[in-house]
């Protein structure tokens, strides 16, 4: 799985049949802290994600498949699983926690 941000739509006038009711997306991989990676992908939208959300990918594909289109089968490699809230992480949250104990 990837940590991303959906930075645009993919339109295509013509696709496979399976694809049909679903969104291409192009995200870029983020680290948690979300900073850009180097890596670009295109991933199906299975939870109607928009541009500038932070996702989760699912690039393995039977999972991807079956997330995207609802049933297995489907060439794809990557799908969009989730939105994310927030990230929370603990190494943050300790410094924060030891500065507060000191005040």
């Amino acid at each position: 799985m990837l940590l991303a941000k959906v930075i645009g739509n993919v339109v295509a006038t013509q696709k496979n049949q399976r694809y049909e009711g679903t969104r291409a997306m192009l995200c870029r991989q983020i680290t948690p802290e979300g900073e850009d990676m180097d890596y670009t992908c295109i991933a199906l939208d299975s939870v109607n994600s928009g541009e500038g959300d932070i996702v989760i990918i699912a690039q393995e594909g039977w999972s991807a498949s079956t997330a995207a289109t609802g049933k297995p089968g489907a060439a794809i490699d990557s799908a969009i699983v989730g939105v994310v809230d927030y990230i929370d992480l603990l190494g943050q949250e300790s410094k924060h926690g030891n500065d507060s104990k000191r005040n």
